[in-house]
């Protein structure tokens, strides 16, 4: 005869089956009454239930309600371990463990630091972890399930282990912490998951764990537990990351949908022809658009589900973590978008995560971004902070991630982004300054430098604002470097003129320089600027295919030797004429064609002289790094200016730039330097051209004692039409 539970245990049940219970270890597991020790299992649609103990004693449950089966092991008055021998429809017993005899499998340090926000490495704590319990009966692995919804009702863990029944798998909240977790034995790496959430609101909602590690691939939405067997090789670029600072070093970033640079390419195939690809061409870094999950495929990845995920799209994390240990094997550091400024609406997802806003701000005028159709983060809230300032870090020390790019910053600073008067809310000093986002950013970048030394920050920011790449400590917002927008702009409107008309513009080339000091810069022709009807890099600018292509040559030669880092986007190292489509690969083809084979040559080159010299990137961002000759010349279209990798501007660390941008050549171009001898054409752009001219470089001519351009001496040069020319100081010895 089944017994009859008590009022209150029968509550419990009722509570527990229809997914309102916060507790369920306190009813299911095994307790010590007063009768001896009871063994209460979950088994919905069980036909019969036993438990073996450790001791071999076996005793059978009874059914007590709606899959809720029990017994009383008697005169027992401690716990051990045991295993659940469930009968089901199919007349097999199947041996099994029990959820609810384990202990939380999070420590009070962990969760007081949850709670603070203060938890840098949250991902060893949250989301579905893999672990091993030793035991009398032997040890026990399984996945740890912990997950922040302080709102909610009620947590169940669903999947394709327990028929996606949320029945099975009810969660214990921990305290007061709002934290949900649930260890689950014999489940484990690849298993598909996600939670079973009553709202506070409650409504039941099926969402993917924020924390999760790897995704199915979309369209599916499923989290699925990860557990990492990559073993790092690039020991040796991850102390030398530790022993430099790549603010002062050279940086020549090639950047990358990883998509459609070889649409069908898995992260191990990147590894061989990406790698290989990127190594031969000579740029330092690559910076990949969002590798982050996302559901939407055009969305480049800006619009993130999963920021703990690797976009499941191209393989597994393990994958992603081979593509980045080659690449550091080929001295080549990885740069990663982040996308901390806002997150798609997604039901699958983050919003509403707990029936009201949570990880959003709750208002509208703040939680909402209008440009994108998006959700922006609540920077206030210190459990929102925590998850994406240790997201920040989970990059930079899991996948050994150089840098972050940091997206659309200039969204996060202002509280009127892209809003009319009456749609936003003030910051508590009346002003449109997003305080709490500001500190966002400020957290992230000085937690990230102080954590993991050898990296990059990088803001993407096209206003004024003051001091981003200022440090925290003097209210700066803590970047390593910036994007210049104004830079970008600037340029590309002024090779979109006819050379004619070039003298009326000669402002958009030098303005930059007016400033190009007062932050950390990196100079960006990135995918925004050749795709949704900008054309492409060569078409933009006027002339005949012949004309255009070494006007792209001079623009490189000379964007190389600006001062600040450079980026350029995949297809414009070999002057990809179609805008770039984000659904198939790019035209590749062209390389057959000279005089694209030449553009790609030309960078290789240009990346060759840039590492070789110190001048082109050691003072950065100091006024000492540079120095004009001929600023003025806007008549002949010419450019002249100094690089200097030395403080000392007579030595030999020194390279003269002339550019000209005229359609007509320049014979005879007298140029001033700082030092008398022999100087050596180090690249001529015009040498890449095809057109059978003999290229100068490797020429050499001597300076001449006589002043020019402000400088002690002069040398006379050739430039051709629509060319840039280096020249260095011969070493006599």
């Amino acid at each position: 005869m089944t017994p009859t539970p008590s009022p209150e245990v029968s509550g419990a049940i009722s509570a527990l089956v229809q997914g309102r219970h916060q507790q369920p270890h306190d009813l299911l597991g095994q307790h010590v009454e007063g009768e001896g020790l009871r063994i209460r299992v979950l088994k919905p649609l069980a036909s019969s239930v036993r438990v073996r103990f450790e001791d071999g004693v076996e005793i059978d449950l009874e059914h007590e309600a709606e899959g809720v089966f029990s017994a009383v092991r008697a005169d027992t008055s401690h716990t051990m371990d045991y295993r659940v021998l469930t009968t089901w429809g199919d007349g097999i017993e199947h041996l099994g463990d029990d959820p609810y005899r384990f202990a939380p499998t999070l420590g009070e340090v962990d969760l007081h630091l949850v709670n603070e926000g203060r938890h840098e490495q949250l991902w060893t704590v949250l989301g579905a972890r893999v672990q091993t319990y030793p035991g009398p009966m032997g040890e026990v692995t399984g996945t740890s399930f912990a997950v922040w919804a302080p709102r909610a009702k009620a947590v169940r863990v669903i999947g394709d282990f327990n028929d996606w029944d949320g029945r099975v798998h009810p969660m214990r909240l921990i305290g007061s912490s709002g934290v949900w977790e649930l260890f689950i034995p014999g489940v484990g790496d690849g298993a598909i998951y996600k939670y079973e959430i009553r709202g506070a609101d409650d409504v039941v909602r099926a969402k993917a764990d924020p924390m999760a590690r790897r995704t199915e691939c979309p369209p599916n939405t499923g989290s699925v537990v990860e557990h990492s067997r990559h073993e790092w090789h690039d020991d040796a670029w991850m102390t030398k990351r530790r022993e430099s600072n790549p603010h002062n070093g050279p940086m020549s970033v090639y950047e990358v949908h990883l998509g459609s640079w070889r649409q069908g390419s898995s992260y191990r195939d990147l590894a061989e022809h990406l790698v290989n690809y990127v190594k031969d061409l000579g740029f330092t870094h690559v910076e990949f658009l969002p590798v982050m999950e996302h559901p939407y495929g055009p969305s480049w990845g800006y619009q993130v589900t999963g920021y703990y995920a690797p976009t499941a799209r191209f393989g597994t994390p393990d994958d992603f973590k081979y593509l980045v240990d080659v690449l550091h094997q080929n001295d080549i550091g990885v740069i990663l978008d982040w996308v901390p400024g806002h997150f798609p609406r997604d039901a699958f997802a983050l919003a509403r995560f707990d029936g009201l806003a949570l990880y959003e701000h709750p208002d509208p005028r703040r939680g909402d971004q209008p440009d994108w159709g998006t959700h922006v983060f609540d920077f206030g809230r210190r459990e929102v902070r925590n998850f994406l300032v240790a997201n920040a870090l989970y990059w930079l020390e899991e996948f050994h991630a150089d840098g972050l790019r940091v997206d659309a910053v200039a969204s996060m600073l202002y509280l009127d982004y892209s809003r009319a008067d009456g749609q936003w809310i003030p910051n508590i000093h009346g002003g449109r300054e997003h305080l709490e986002a500001i500190g966002l950013l400020q957290e992230a970048n000085a937690t990230a430098y102080k954590r993991v030394p050898g990296i990059v920050t990088i803001a993407e920011e096209s206003t004024s604002w003051p001091g981003v790449t200022a440090s925290t400590d003097g209210g700066g917002l803590g970047f390593g470097l910036k994007w210049n927008m104004g830079w970008m702009n600037d340029w590309l409107r002024y090779v979109q003129e006819q050379p004619i008309n070039r003298q009326y513009h000669h402002n958009l080339i030098t303005f930059s320089m007016m400033y190009a000091f007062g932050e950390n810069y990196l100079l960006p022709i990135s995918h925004d600027e050749v795709v949704h009807g900008k054309g492409s890099l060569p078409n933009k600018i006027p002339g005949t295919l012949e004309e255009r292509l070494a006007t792209l040559r001079a623009f490189l030669a000379h964007m190389w030797a600006q001062p600040g880092k450079q980026l350029l986007f995949m297809g414009c190292e070999f002057a990809q004429t179609s805008e770039w489509a984000d659904g198939r690969s790019l035209d590749w083809w062209l390389l057959d064609h000279p005089e694209h084979y030449r553009v790609h040559n030309l960078v290789k080159e240009l990346n060759r002289v840039y590492k070789e010299r110190p001048a082109m990137w050691a003072l950065d961002a100091e006024p000492a790094g540079f120095q004009w000759l001929d600023a003025d010349d806007n008549a002949g279209n010419l450019f002249s200016f100094l690089r200097f990798g030395e403080h000392d501007h007579g030595g030999l660390q020194t390279v003269a730039v002339v550019a000209n941008y005229s359609g007509q050549d320049k014979e005879w171009v007298r140029i001033g330097v700082p030092r008398g001898g022999r100087w050596k054409v180090i690249l001529d752009t015009s040498g890449f051209s095809g057109d059978g001219r003999a290229s100068q470089a490797d020429v050499v001519v001597d300076a001449v004692d006589e002043g020019w351009n402000h400088q002690p001496h002069h040398v006379t040069v050739r430039v051709a039409a629509l060319s840039t020319v280096y020249l260095a100081p011969v070493s006599e010895h």
